[in-house]
């Protein structure tokens, strides 16, 4: 087992398998405008980059164009209606939780998904009681790779961020937990971009599946 008093996890792709979600919420609105619908594998590569990502990619348009905004809070508004319809926690990772719960561990989630959209997902699936902590960019000046969320996290439950560990699947949460003070965990399970070396992110440990996380830990 390693030595960590706290763990702190990202969400997106991390925690939470939310990709199904993204993709209801992508598909209904390409279709709406007349466009060709997108392979559910490249909807979930570009998911870990948020609202942001799925529009650029779903529409091939950059944040400059004059639709783009439009185009995203339509595709925000529709992701909400069923924002936790397909989600789930990542096979493994329930027992995870439970071996924190019962080792005294807090765990917590450290996202910069909005918490309009986190708060609601995480009491849909019965994990917000049991989370130590739930930090979004609403609560912080500066999100994720910038170490302040993680710092509040730690402030939160009254863990030294050395004695934390961090997992997360985009090299800005291991950054995020490096420039903190914690050991990190990269999450080879996670929305990973096509081409990207998981091994140059310089975390910890990399873990390939979600379900030998609880082998490392415990």
């Amino acid at each position: 087992m390693l030595n960590f008093d706290a763990l702190l996890f990202d969400l997106d792709g991390t925690l939470l398998d939310t990709a199904p979600d993204f993709i209801t919420a992508l598909k209904t609105q390409l279709q709406r405008h007349g466009r060709e619908p997108m392979a559910d594998a490249m909807i979930r590569t570009c998911v870990t980059n948020g609202s942001v990502g799925i529009i650029e990619q779903g529409f091939g348009m950059q944040q400059d164009h004059p639709q783009f905004e439009p185009l995203r809070e339509e595709f925000l508004e529709l992701y909400f209606s069923n924002l936790a319809d397909k989600t789930a926690l990542f096979s493994g990772l329930q027992l995870v939780l439970d071996d924190c719960a019962a080792h005294n561990i807090p765990w917590g989630i450290v996202t910069n998904k909005p918490w309009k959209y986190t708060e609601p997902a995480l009491t849909q699936l019965n994990l917000m009681s049991g989370a130590a902590t739930v930090i979004c960019p609403d609560h912080v000046a500066e999100p994720k790779p910038h170490p302040e969320p993680m710092y509040l996290a730690c402030a939160q439950i009254d863990i030294d961020p050395a004695n934390c560990l961090y997992v997360g699947d985009h090299v800005r949460d291991i950054d995020a937990g490096r420039a903190a003070g914690m050991r990190t965990i990269a999450a080879g399970w996670g929305y990973i971009e096509v081409g990207e070396d998981i091994h140059s992110w310089n975390a910890d440990w990399v873990v390939q599946q979600s379900q030998e996380l609880h082998s490392l830990l415990f």
